[in-house]
């Protein structure tokens, strides 16, 4: 048998079933079994393709997008630019590629990436040894050095773990919400089990304004840990003027159903099919997102269109610029647009926010 599935069936009849997010959290990020500490999951090899894995273009508009966030951030002497969940480091190479063409933001930026996989940070470390910038890691933001600050994070808070709600009673107020669980059936299979009691006073104040038009067995995905991020983030701020974005998939506005999946080798598998070796994801909830950041007192954009973020920084201009160059790599850059900017590709389900110190201007590309 799967050898964490076991650890979790041991763990589940000895103290009850667990939240979704103590399950995802086992699976993502056990030390020796979990996904991310154990293997490089991306690439055409891996289960999943990022959009800095599709093109260079992506990584490059991006630089830019950093370089007017410095000028934005008053063009401080050393600016911390920090990357969450950096993958093989490809889009902080395309970044600083690009970014660099300012004298002035290259010789001011530190690069710290925040990577939980071992095998991913010496992936990083290669492709970023000859950047011409100085780069550390560290655990999270804690372990960045203080100052003006400007973070990215693509595809990072999908994989952030959830917790599920049921809605039981929709007159009730968040009395009527039960937990949704892991548990186990007579069979020792996992299984999602509902809790008998309501959910806590803790969870009842993560809930969403859109909770309120709940109807009886809608299903509502919170994010306790992104919510964690954004007081980091807030904490942050309050010594140094910063700007955070996001760039990841899920709805514009809040939505009830469950969104939980599970990917290998680019397919969707069962949740449950093969815990730690598989990814689990859930899509990003962009108003709750948006409503906790400002209820902290940070300052946040509209969620938009990854295609019309994408086209404001200057990617077709880019992708002409590069055909110009290369004339013989024309259909492979037109391909590689499409995939960044069609509607029934990545430009409409991905979405780009960005949260930021109160007073500063509206980023590049941002409404």
């Amino acid at each position: 048998m799967n050898p964490l599935k076991t650890k979790l069936i041991k763990r589940i009849e000895e103290a009850g079933p667990v939240s979704v997010a103590e399950y995802m959290t086992l699976c993502l990020l056990d030390p020796t079994l979990g996904y991310y500490p154990t293997r490089d999951p991306l690439g055409s090899d891996g289960d999943f393709i990022t959009a800095p894995e599709i093109s260079q273009m992506f990584g490059e508009v991006l630089g830019l997008w950093c370089v007017q966030s410095w000028i934005d951030l008053g063009r401080p002497e050393t600016v911390q630019l920090v990357e969450l969940g950096p993958g093989r480091g490809i889009m902080m190479s395309d970044m600083l590629r690009a970014a660099k063409l300012d004298e002035g933001f290259a010789k001011a930026v530190n690069v710290t990436l925040i990577e939980a996989s071992a095998a991913l940070e010496a992936v990083q470390g290669r492709t970023l040894g000859g950047c011409g910038v100085p780069v550390s890691w560290a655990k999270d933001l804690s372990g960045v050095s203080s100052g003006p600050t400007i973070i990215i994070g693509n595809e990072f808070l999908d994989c952030l773990p959830i917790r599920q709600l049921i809605c039981e009673d929709r007159f009730a107020g968040a009395a009527g919400w039960h937990e949704r669980l892991v548990g186990i059936n007579d069979d020792k299979e996992l299984q999602f089990v509902k809790s008998p009691a309501p959910i806590s006073d803790v969870l009842a104040q993560s809930l969403p304004s859109e909770a309120k038009n709940a109807r009886n067995d809608d299903l509502m995905e919170i994010n306790p840990s992104a919510a964690q991020l954004l007081d980091q983030i807030k904490t942050r701020f309050e010594d140094h003027p910063g700007r955070v974005l996001f760039i990841d998939y899920g709805p514009e506005v809040t939505e009830f159903g469950d969104t939980l999946q599970a990917l290998n080798r680019h397919e969707k598998v069962g949740v449950f099919s093969d815990p730690g070796n598989t990814d689990l994801t859930a899509r990003v909830d962009f108003q709750a997102l948006a409503e906790t950041a400002k209820a902290i007192g940070l300052e946040t954009t509209q969620a938009v269109p990854q295609r019309e973020f994408l086209s404001k920084l200057g990617i077709e201009m880019r992708a002409v610029a590069l055909t110009r160059a290369k004339p013989d790599a024309k259909e492979k850059l037109t391909r590689q647009l499409r995939r960044l900017m069609a509607e029934d590709e990545m430009g409409v389900l991905f979405k780009a926010i960005a949260v930021q110190s109160p007073g500063l201007p509206v980023p590049l590309g941002l409404r």
